[in-house]
This record gives structure tokens, sequence and C-alpha cells, in this order.
């Protein structure tokens, strides 16, 4: 019955992982409110080396709707706002030569209903995701009970355990998009 277990176990775990990288996703997603985890994904070229962001500066979100960054290096502040300009975000750096203040505006409600749409697609790709595991782990219980190594029932039972799992954190994606969709649909 170990290798069911293990089976198991490494599906919750691989599922668990599916879950956290759709709220990293979501967490990269801007609404009206001000949010250092916006600035995760940029990385400077910090002396010829991609660096993320928040290694080389202090983020900070001081007020609701802005975001300042302080660079450790003074000198990397251009390079800085260059990356940030750069980016997807759409945010316009202003600097005192010391702090980047990047201003957080009112989302519009095209805009509003654009990130809906995107963090639906990251949802449904966290769904997809979790289905994979699941059909993986079906695929290995399949091949336990063609070598012989475990019976039917052992493997109705393992298969009912892995589909509960899946829809546990199906569901979980889906809670956790609720709420995204309602801080985006915020004003």
């Amino acid at each position: 019955m170990g290798a069911i277990e293990d089976f198991l176990a490494d599906c919750e775990r691989r599922m668990d992982k599916s879950i956290e990288a759709t709220r990293q996703e979501f967490n990269s997603v801007r609404t009206g409110r001000a949010s250092t985890a916006l600035l995760d994904r940029i990385t400077v070229d910090y002396y010829g080396t991609p660096t993320p962001l928040n290694t080389i500066a202090s983020l900070s979100a001081p007020e609701p709707r802005l975001l300042s960054v302080q660079p450790y290096d003074p000198s990397s502040i251009k390079t800085i706002e260059k990356a940030i300009m750069e980016s997807d975000l759409g945010l316009t750096p202003s600097n005192d030569g010391k702090v980047i203040r990047l201003p957080i505006p009112q989302l519009t409600e095209e805009r509003r209903k654009e990130l809906v749409k995107l963090v639906r697609r990251y949802a449904e790709d966290g769904r997809v995701a979790v289905r994979n595991v699941r059909r993986d782990v079906m695929r290995h219980l399949e091949e336990l009970v063609r070598n012989g190594e475990v019976g039917d029932d052992e493997e109705r039972r393992a298969e009912a355990q892995a589909q509960k799992l899946t829809d546990d954190h199906v569901q979980r994606i889906d809670e956790l998009l609720k709420a995204k969709e309602a801080e985006i649909m915020e004003v």
C-alpha cells in the first residue's frame, strides 16, 4: 500500500505547487491598490547581470496608491527606472536622486475587465496544471495494477482520493480567483 500513499502525497504536493504558482501570478496583476508584489517579476541589468529588483532595492507601499523603490546603490537608479518603464506594468517612475516613486493610477473600467480576463486565464492554467497532476497519478496507478503491484479495489480507492484532491485544489483556485476579481473590480 506504500506506493499508493507515496503517489497521493506527491500528487498533493504537486497540486499545492500549482496553487502557489497561480497565487503568484495573481499577485503580479496590478489592481488599483499599491502592492510591492507587482514588482516581483522585474529584473534589472545590474552590472551586466539580470538581477531581481527586490534584491538591489528596498520596496515599499507607503500609501495605497504609491510604491517606492529605494536602490541600495544610488548609481543604479537610472537602470532601475528603465527596467520599470520597459516592463508591462504601465507605470511611470519619477525619482529625486535617491528614491523612485511609482504612482498607481486608478484603473479604467475597460482595464479592469481586461485584468479580470487575465486572472481568469491564470486560474484556468492553474486548474489545468492540477488536472494534469491527477492524470499522471491515474496513469501511474493503472501501471501498478498492470504490473500486479496493487489490486483493483486499491486502485479505485486511490483514484477516488486523487479525484477528491483535484476537486479540493480546483475549488481553492476558484476561491482565489473570486477574491482577486473582487479586488480588481473594487473602485
